[in-house]
């Protein structure tokens, strides 16, 4: 038996019909379970990670590429000096790190100051590499990205800054 509306008859869907709807809604619940599933996602589970943690991780990374002088621009090293000298206060390890965060990728930016005499390029490349493993082996993220924004080359003089007079006179 049909019915009528407004808008024509409703037909009662055929056998080939149910058929094409089952093999649909079968198509979706796969997609759905497979979506989800990774080394974060299981059956038993998910596991979620804070941005600060894989701030952290690319930060000591980053840390341990020779070439690397500092982390963050001036105005953030100028704030963790000052935050080391409060007793109990703690320096951000995550400075120059900024993280943009999926379920399943990572794309990751660093601030760095290069030590005069590395090649930037190398030391870029190496930030990458070692940031790309240390992160997915950590965290079993992907990551998609890493971009490395020289800020400043760290000069040896720069080192005798406390030698000189308030007028600029040795």
């Amino acid at each position: 038996m049909s019915q009528h509306d407004s808008q024509g008859p409703i037909v009662k869907p055929t056998g080939e019909e149910l058929e094409r709807q089952a093999k649909a809604k079968a198509a979706t619940e796969q997609q759905a379970s497979t979506e989800l599933r990774g080394p974060l996602h299981t059956e038993l589970g998910k596991t979620t990670i804070e941005d600060r943690v894989v701030q952290k991780i690319a930060s000591v990374a980053t840390r341990e590429v020779p070439g690397v002088y500092a982390m963050g621009n001036a105005a953030r090293r100028t704030f963790n000096s000052l935050a080391e000298r409060i007793p109990g206060a703690q320096a951000n390890t995550a400075g120059g790190v900024s993280v943009e965060k999926g379920e399943q990728q990572t794309a990751i930016d660093v601030s760095i100051v290069v030590a005069y005499g590395f090649s930037i390029v190398e030391v870029s490349d190496e930030i990458r590499s070692n940031i790309v493993t240390q992160v997915e082996r950590a965290t079993g993220l992907e990551v998609i990205e890493v971009n490395v924004d020289v800020t400043d080359v760290h000069l040896p003089e720069d080192d005798d800054d406390d030698t000189e007079t308030r007028d600029g006179l040795k």
